[in-house]
């Protein structure tokens, strides 16, 4: 069990990752960035989540805006006009006492090398706090994110052909963080949209709030796809840092193109072989998990949202 903060933009697979991350690790902080809501209502969602479960740990409220563009539309389709489902509408003040970098800044100082940061939102918090702090790279023990796609199993984007769409929401504040040393671990959709859970599983883990949040996810994919089920992307994050051993990863270089129609795409160095113009030389190596074991990690998310 890590002690971790989960830096969130939370939609409804996000509130998948915060229930395993409350059940199966010491989740010390909430973070909440602008993605698939504003941030005003992730933050809003993120008191909504700790009130139905009773949890007590800080939510502070981080970036409302990527560092250099305007903020992403809200993902309605997939998550709802709340981000939720529009199921629960409990009203929540979006205020925090913290600023969600200072908070990510000084529990890394308060507990050196022992604090996992997770993300599952855009970047734009982690690059802000290591601009801030350039010994944060040093301070956590990791940085886990849900974002980026390399082709693996055909999966290569889902903004555009090339994009994912946390990486696509702010793609210079992703290449600052893969710039940096910071030891990460890259959970993409290579492996994110080869777990498949059905509405039927969902049903079956007897939890309500999960239940019903996700109802407005599973129609929108019963009607674009035909299957009656989701992706559970951001979830994966929680799995890998309680079963690494479930996943392939590989070690390279990674890198965020800025320009053009291929902006916002993430590419791991191909080669250890020497070339002349090597656009990897200087970055340093992350891992990317390319590869799951689709079954076990379906087993676990199922028992542990059981409280097996």
């Amino acid at each position: 069990m890590e002690k971790i903060i989960i830096d969130t933009d939370i939609g409804i697979d996000d509130a998948f990752a915060l229930r395993l991350g409350m059940l199966k690790q010491d989740l010390v902080g909430i973070t909440t960035v602008a993605g698939n809501v504003t941030a005003d209502m992730a933050t809003r969602n993120a008191k909504l989540f700790c009130q139905h479960y009773g949890l007590n740990v800080p939510i502070c409220k981080g970036a409302t805006r990527p560092l250099m563009e305007e903020p992403c539309e809200p993902i309605t389709d997939v998550h709802g006009d709340d981000g939720l489902g529009g199921f629960y509408h409990e009203y929540f003040d979006s205020t925090t006492e913290r600023n969600a970098v200072d908070f990510i800044i000084s529990m890394a100082k308060a507990h050196p090398q022992e604090l996992t940061l997770v993300a599952i939102g855009p970047l734009t918090n982690v690059a802000l706090a290591l601009n801030l702090c350039p010994e944060l790279a040093k301070l956590l023990k990791r940085l886990v994110i849900m974002g980026g796609a390399f082709g693996h199993h055909g999966h290569s984007g889902n903004m555009s052909n090339f994009a994912e769409f946390n990486i696509n929401c702010d793609p210079e504040a992703a290449a600052q963080v893969f710039a940096s040393s910071l030891p990460t671990v890259i959970v993409p959709l290579d492996v994110t949209y080869e777990v498949l859970i059905s509405g039927e599983e969902i049903a079956a883990v007897g939890d309500e709030f999960l239940t019903n949040i996700s109802k407005h996810y599973l129609q929108f994919s019963f009607e674009e796809e035909g299957f009656y089920g989701m992706a559970v992307h951001d979830a994966l994050t929680i799995v890998y840092l309680c079963h690494p051993e479930l996943f392939t990863a590989k070690e390279g270089a990674v890198r965020v193109s800025l320009n053009g129609i291929t902006r916002g795409q993430t590419m791991q160095n191909p080669s250890t072989m020497p070339v002349p113009d090597d656009c990897f030389k200087g970055y340093p190596a992350k891992q990317v998990l390319v590869d799951v074991e689709v079954n076990s990690v379906k087993d676990f998310i199922f028992r542990a949202l059981k409280g097996a």
